[in-house]
């Protein structure tokens, strides 16, 4: 394969409208745009970049290439499961550009993938970029996370005043906890609402699905209040929709509020 160019472009939420005038731009001069499908049961992901696609860019919109994306091996230790399966998508990256290179009869040279909220965080194409080979030239744009999207749309600051807060994962929720000097956490990637295994009593939850789309939930409150809603409501969605995402933020209540509920 010969040297491509590879854009990475955040796409924010699933709205076109978060879509930054730099990225809308990498788009119009990419060759392809390369599109991940997860099976029939999560088409409308695809079909979002589809979406997000011909709203920017109507009939100039470059060749669009879908590729399958495959699933993590179970079983496996985490990492050494995540390596491997970071090395397959690479392997079909290849692949997909090469189909492209013949179909076109012509040379492939800017490639552009669409990434859900920002490349830079909680996203591992940079790391599968990396894989290529010959190693290609890659621009980052940015793009509103999910992070963002769920703070404004709860119209609550990320912080408290003066404070700091971590964003991690619903594995290492479960696994660890949230640390005690911890006051405020965002939780992405959660998949088993890890939110659940906490002492209700001590958190206030806001949480948010399908963030900056038309089929948006928010709910928030005491985590001994709302947990139940939110349970009920997140099974629901991803059972009528058969994909779901969704994150929240978890803040402690004060110690006068601990253990109330």
């Amino acid at each position: 394969m010969e040297k491509i160019e590879l854009f990475l472009l955040g796409i924010g939420t699933g709205n076109p409208e978060h879509v930054t005038r730099q990225a809308e731009h990498m788009l119009r001069t990419a060759d392809i745009i390369m599109v991940p499908h997860k099976g029939k049961t999560k088409r409308d992901l695809a079909d979002l970049r589809y979406h997000i696609c011909l709203s920017l860019l109507g009939a100039e919109m470059p060749p669009v290439f879908e590729f399958s994306l495959p699933e993590r091996e179970a079983g496996k230790p985490y990492l050494v499961a995540v390596d491997d399966w970071h090395d397959a998508i690479a392997n079909i990256w290849t692949q997909t550009i090469q189909t492209a290179t013949i179909r076109s009869g012509q040379s492939v040279q800017r490639v552009a993938l669409l990434i859900w909220g920002d490349p830079c965080l909680y996203d591992s194409s940079l790391r599968i970029a990396a894989r290529l080979k010959p190693a290609p030239k890659v621009t980052v744009v940015p793009g509103i996370t999910a992070v963002q999207a769920l703070t404004a749309a709860h119209k609550i600051p990320l912080n408290t005043l003066g404070g700091a807060f971590i964003v991690t994962t619903g594995r290492r929720l479960s696994e660890q906890g949230l640390p005690p000097e911890v006051d405020t956490a965002v939780i992405m990637l959660d998949g088993q609402a890890a939110f659940n295994q906490l002492n209700r009593a001590n958190f206030d939850i806001w949480w948010g699905a399908y963030l900056g789309m038309p089929e948006q939930l928010l709910i928030s409150g005491h985590l001994c209040d709302v947990a139940d809603e939110i349970l009920d409501r997140r099974a629901k969605a991803r059972a009528a929709q058969g994909w779901i995402m969704d994150t929240y933020l978890l803040r402690r209540c004060s110690k006068k509020e601990q253990g109330k509920g």
